[in-house]
C-alpha cells in the first residue's frame, strides 16, 4: 500500500485517530478546569456567574429579594451596613452582614463615599 498519498486510507484512519484523541483531551481539559477553583472566588472557574439574590432587614422589616447590583447600591448609600441583617437562600438563619462573604465582596467592591477635602478647594 502506498503511504505517501495524503488520501491513503492508513493517512485517512490515523488522522481519524488524531481527531479522535483531540476530542477526547479538550473534554478531558474543559472538565479540569471547570472544577478549578480560583482563591478568593468561592467558585470554580468554569460556573456562570450567577447573581445571587439577598433578603435584608431595613427599618425592622425584611426587603428583597435584591440583585446583587441592587444591594450594591443600597451599601453605597449607606443603607447596608456591617450591622444589618442579611439572609439569602441556602443559608440556615438570619446573619449580620459582616459575616456573610457574599455581601463583604460586594462591601469591597464599593467605592467608599466622596467627601472633599474642604483645605484643596
Amino acid at each position: 500500500m502506498n503511504t505517501d498519498n495524503f488520501y491513503s486510507i492508513d493517512r485517512l484512519v490515523e488522522f481519524g485517530l488524531g481527531i479522535g484523541v483531540a476530542q477526547q483531551m479538550v473534554k478531558s481539559m474543559n472538565h479540569a478546569l471547570s472544577n478549578t477553583y480560583i482563591p478568593g472566588t468561592m467558585n470554580p472557574m468554569g460556573a456562570q456567574r450567577q447573581s445571587s439574590t439577598f433578603f435584608v432587614v431595613l427599618g425592622e422589616k425584611q426587603a428583597g429579594p435584591f440583585a446583587e447590583e441592587e444591594l450594591t447600591r443600597l451599601i453605597a448609600g449607606g443603607e447596608v451596613t456591617k450591622a444589618t441583617y442579611v439572609w439569602k437562600p441556602g443559608m440556615p438563619k438570619w446573619d449580620l452582614a459582616e459575616n456573610v462573604p457574599e455581601v463583604l465582596k460586594l462591601v469591597a467592591l464599593c467605592p467608599p463615599p466622596f467627601k472633599p477635602d474642604r483645605d484643596k478647594l
